[in-house]
């Protein structure tokens, strides 16, 4: 139900299955169980819980009380929790569905739609890289097709590039991405 990495001395993240937690706890409703599900694991992911779970003006989650960052992602029956102790953090998980296909023209560049080329999987890696880029900055107003890029990866690889060009805001992270089941992850090591 609940799965805990260490992905480095900086960065932990954690996964929880909604189902499971939901039919474990007997709640019914799905924001109900979104919000307990981020509830417990933030107490899964920190021993000391002497903070309190805010929101930004954008909507951005933040802990008062650490100055640990975090991004919050759900999907269906996926939540993850992002801990970054050193830098801004960006997470996103998505159910890799045939519908991405239908937006591809919204969240992509020329370049993107030509390397995806109508694949499935590849649209979703790109839709969550921009998302986890787009949480990782936090601010409103960002083109997904034209303020930001995904490099052209190789799908067998973990770990790509993407970058933020806002005027004259110019940011390259790296990016991880993992596969769960049908699921894809894809978060912020590091801006680089």
């Amino acid at each position: 139900m609940i799965n805990i990495q260490t992905i480095n001395e900086y960065i932990r993240l954690g996964m929880l299955d909604l189902t499971a937690f939901s039919e474990a706890k007997g709640i019914f409703v799905k924001r109900q169980s979104e919000t307990e599900g981020t509830e417990l694991l933030l107490k899964k992911l920190f021993k000391d819980t002497s903070f309190e779970l805010r929101y930004t003006d954008e909507r951005k989650p933040f802990l008062h009380g650490t100055t640990a960052h975090i991004s919050i992602s759900h999907s269906h029956d996926k939540l993850v929790i992002l801990v970054n102790e050193k830098e801004t953090a960006g997470v996103d998980v998505e159910l890799i569905r045939e519908k991405v296909k239908n937006i591809q023209q919204r969240f992509l560049s020329p370049e993107e739609l030509d390397y995806a080329s109508n694949d499935t999987e590849i649209l979703t890696i790109l839709w969550a890289a921009k998302e986890a880029i787009y949480k990782t900055y936090g601010l409103k107003k960002v083109d997904f097709s034209k303020d930001m890029f995904i490099e052209k990866f190789d799908k067998k690889s973990d770990v790509f590039y993407g970058n933020l060009k806002i005027e004259k805001l110019k940011k390259r992270y790296l990016l991880k991405k993992e596969r769960h089941g049908d699921y894809i992850l894809v978060y912020t090591l590091n801006e680089v």
